[in-house]
């Protein structure tokens, strides 16, 4: 059951990966078109593109930002989880919580229309919610006599 919990976890950071590829695929183009990297300024950050390249080529960026916000949250929890010993709805929920991150991803980096946007964002927030409350639980009401 360990490894059931964990699976989700490494398929979100290794989708979070495939966000960063994207960002590099289209940030890179948009950044030599303005003239490359070599006119960048001294200490310049990917929030200084905001207004010189394109909003949709920054789409994807903000949401590789996002993977690194809240899914750390998400990893902590699963990480207990996996130590405790998750039920069968702990690996339920991991799940549907990394596939509504994708879907979210998908939908910041392509449409991003906020109204559904922040719909994916609360639903993939109730999942971690309710694996939060299932870690809490494990570990608040633990039997120190038992091992697990």
């Amino acid at each position: 059951m360990q490894a059931q919990i964990l699976a989700p976890a490494a398929v979100l950071a290794a989708w979070t990966l495939v966000m960063l590829v994207w960002v590099a695929a289209t940030r890179l183009p948009a950044l030599k078109q303005i003239g490359g990297m070599a006119n960048a300024k001294p200490g310049g950050r990917g929030q200084d593109l905001e207004g010189v390249i394109d909003d949709r080529i920054n789409w994807k960026s903000h949401n590789y930002t996002h993977l690194l916000e809240q899914p750390t949250l998400f990893y902590a929890v699963v990480v207990i989880l996996a130590i405790m010993g998750p039920h069968a709805h702990d690996v339920l929920f991991a799940w549907a919580y990394v596939a509504i991150r994708v879907v979210h991803s998908i939908w910041q980096a392509t449409v991003n229309k906020v109204n559904v946007r922040f719909l994916l964002f609360i639903l993939a927030t109730a999942c971690l919610i309710v694996l939060t409350i299932s870690a809490l639980a494990l570990t608040l009401f633990a039997d120190p006599g038992v091992a697990v």
